[in-house]
This record gives structure tokens, sequence and C-alpha cells, in this order.
């Protein structure tokens, strides 16, 4: 690997769009979570498809890794440099390239976030509704296959990716897809990227499906005295049909934060928070129908409402819960883990989590996209404490073992990276050793962000 000689090449092609400073290395070396930073050598700023490829065929030359950056929202570490090499910064590729209306699609440079998708759509009547709970890059959103708050509805990033415009380890320029709806036509390549953390290629363009605006929404919170409860209260209502577009779920823990972090004055005890989709009539119908059902398993408070101002207030509350745990012990990081389970294993899965972290002493808020099936804790350390560190990653190893054991998967949204490599044998068995032939078919140089998902040497 010579480092500089490909620096300095990279730096000849894209002049001050590559750059060493250290405000820029050292914000491409952090995480959202617990990681150490791990600063690339350089990072570049590409604008077209061209530069990609002009990038990573230098990389590759030189034996460089190349690791791609969206916002740098992921939870596992995936795009940090642990190997060092260059960061593709995404920032400047963030261009809607095409809308299509009659077609409910669109195509997106990888850069474009989610939120600034939805700004551009608003005069089409259709949304993204892919909502993570950060403002993500649609690019990293697929490149780690996120979830989110509507998924229970509209799906993950698996269903919502049609076709990709991908550079290969090679340099080469790839498609992938196409705009139709289904296709029977040969592997499924765009299905082998979204969730490949970068491992096996740079996405540079994204078409997306789209759906119609909703035409009335409603949301609703309601409480209830345990968590048993609100599960099979969400049990109940997908069984019975109800097409929920969101339903959430905050522990006590994660109520009383956001309740000091928000000035709210939600009762300390479980919540559900929920959204409805359809016509007028439509919504008020399914609101009704869930607050029957809430109302059988001792739900409380249940309060729903169309207005905008109330919906936004609710899920501001819900995204900013994170920074709400954070602010309830200042000065503390998190190990911010995920699983998920089979619906009917749900509450078993929060309750036994729930036990473990109290036994361990780890401050551990839960919530989650409980219409999947999914959960997360964050638990908090004291990173001048090893003892405390160790203690929130044996509760975080232990969730992901519950996990497996009820039928479920050591992650429902957050990835692999490098933070859950150690279960992927586990999960898969000699699947995961297929996921390593794989990279190595597609990256047989092993550059492109190397040490995460797949097996070491993969």
């Amino acid at each position: 690997m010579d480092t500089l000689d490909a620096i300095a090449e990279l730096q000849s092609c894209l002049g001050q769009r590559v750059t060493r400073s250290k405000s820029d290395l050292d914000l491409h070396g952090r995480s959202e979570s617990y990681f150490p930073e791990a600063p690339p050598d350089a990072v570049a700023y590409p604008e077209t498809t061209e530069e990609v490829a002009q990038i990573v065929s230098v990389c590759a030359r030189h034996g460089l890794p190349v690791i791609g950056w969206g916002t740098g929202t992921s939870l596992e570490g995936q795009a940090q440099a642990f190997s060092g090499g260059i960061a593709v910064d995404f920032s400047r590729m963030n261009r809607v390239l095409e809308i299509a209306q009659e077609d409910m699609t669109v195509r997106v440079q990888p850069g474009v976030t989610r939120e600034a998708l939805n700004e551009e759509l608003r005069a089409t009547g259709l949304i993204f509704p892919v909502d993570p709970g950060a403002n993500a890059s649609l690019g990293g959103m697929a490149a780690t296959r996120a979830s989110g708050t509507t998924a229970v509805r509209y799906g993950t990033m698996r269903d919502n990716v049609l076709a990709l415009e991908v550079v290969t380890a090679a340099g080469e320029i790839l498609r992938t897809g196409t705009g139709a709806r289904k296709s029977s036509s040969g592997y499924d390549l765009t299905g082998l990227f979204v969730g490949s953390e970068g491992t096996l290629g740079l996405m540079t363009e994204l078409t997306l499906r789209l759906y119609g605006q909703p035409e009335a929404i409603s949301a609703a919170v309601c409480g209830f005295e345990t968590v048993e409860q609100a599960v099979q209260t969400v049990i109940d209502t997908i069984q019975c049909g109800v097409p929920m577009a969101r339903i959430e779920l905050m522990d006590t823990d994660s109520v009383r934060a956001v309740n000091a972090y928000a000035r709210m004055d939600l009762p300390e005890k479980p919540h559900l928070l929920l959204e409805f989709h359809g016509s007028p009539g439509g919504v008020t119908e399914q609101a009704e129908s869930f607050g029957a059902l809430a109302a059988d398993h001792g739900g409380s408070g249940f309060d729903w409402a169309t207005r905008t101002e109330a919906r936004t207030a609710l899920w501001t509350m819900r995204h900013n819960a994170y920074y709400a745990i954070l602010a309830a012990r200042p000065g503390a990081r998190a190990v911010v883990t995920d699983i998920c389970v089979p619906i009917s294993k749900l509450a078993q899965a929060i309750e036994d989590t729930r036990a473990d972290l109290h036994e361990a002493g780890v401050p551990g808020p839960i919530l989650g996209h409980v219409g999947d099936g999914n959960f997360h804790a964050v638990l908090l350390v004291d990173e001048s404490n090893p003892d405390e560190l160790t203690r929130a990653k044996g509760a975080a190893a232990r969730m992901v073992e519950r996990s497996l054991a009820l039928g479920g998967t050591a992650t429902g949204e957050h990835g692999i990276g490098v933070g859950k490599l150690d279960y992927m044998a586990r999960e898969h068995g000699a699947g995961w050793a297929m996921m390593g032939v794989i990279k190595a078919a597609l990256d047989p140089e092993g550059i492109m962000n190397p040490g995460k998902l797949v097996p070491p040497g993969g």
C-alpha cells in the first residue's frame, strides 16, 4: 500500500476535493455509538459517478481501502476507517435526478437525504416513507438496509430500492435492476448490494419506489401498565387487520427521559405511539378500532389527533428519544443495540432484556418498532469506567443470544459493521462463509470497507 502516492494521484484528479485536514479526518472517524475514533487517511468529495470510479480505480491500483460515507449516522461502525484508507463523502452528490410521477418512482444520487427528498416531492402528491429516525442519506440507508418507524406498513429499504448504479471494486460502473415493479430476470443484484454496507461497491444512483401522500393522517398515544399489555395490543391490532402506518413502543425509562428532555407530561409507564394513513373516514375507523383493542388490555389515556402540529410534536419526541436518553445521564456514551424477533416472542424478549439489564446494573431504556418485532436498547456507560462498558457489552451480547434462541436476528435495522460480527456465524452458519466467497469474488483485493460484515479475510 502506497498511501501518499495514491492521495497525490487523487488530488491531481479532484484537486482540493481531496483533503487531509484534521477537521475532515476527525469528522469522518467518528461514530454515533461507542466505537473509538478511526479517521481515514484522506477524504474525497466526488460530484459524479465517473469521479467515484476514478477514486476506486486509483485506490485499487495502490491497495488502499475505500469507505463510503453518507451522513455518518450508522451505529455499528460501518463508516469508520479502522484500516485507514479513503473516505468517499457523497454529500456533493445530492441531486434528485428524475421524478417519474406516473410510475411513482424517483432517481436520486446517494447523498440526497430522506428529508430533502420528501421536500422535493411535496408538490407531486408522492412521498418516500422509509424513516430511520435520522435525516440519513439515501445511499447510506440502502447500504445498511435501513428500516424505521413506518416499516410495518411500507417495508424497509430492501422493499423500496428498485434499481442501482454501483461502482465496483475494479472501478467499473454497473447498473442493476430496472424501473419495473417486478422481474424474474437473473440474480437479484440490486438486493445483493442493498445491505452490503459498502463491502461490494459504492452506490452512485438509486431508483426508489414512491407512494401517494395519504389523504388523512391521525396519530395516537396510549399508556399501559406493563410492556406485555402494550405488545399484546399490537399483536391483536395486526391480527385484526388494522392497517397501521407506524406503531412504536417506549418503555417507562424512555418516557421518563423524553418527559424531561422535551417537557412532556406523559404518565411514566410504557406507551404506544401510533399513526394511521388513509381517507378521513378510514383513519377515524382505524383509530377507534385500536382504542377498543387497547382498552381490552388496560390501555389508558388514549388520545388521537389529526392536526399536523400535534402529530409533528409526537414524532419529534420519538425521533429525539435517543438524545433525550443521553441527556438523562450527562457525559455518558451509548452502546446502542437492536434485535428483531417474531412478534409472538416480543414481550418475552423485552421483559427478559429489562430483567437482565437490571441485574447487570446497566441503565438501558428500551424503545422500538414493535409492529415488526424490532426494538432498541440504549445502554448508557461512563467511558472512563471500563467495567461499565464491559457490563454493557455483555448485556448487548445476551440480547442477541436471546433473540437468536427465540428465532430472531442479531439486528433488525442497525446492520453488522464491526459491532455485530461475532454473531454472524451463529445466525447464518454456512451462509456467512458464502457471503465471504461473494465478497472475495467481487472484491478480490479486499479494498471495499474492509473488516466489516463478512468473515475476516473475506
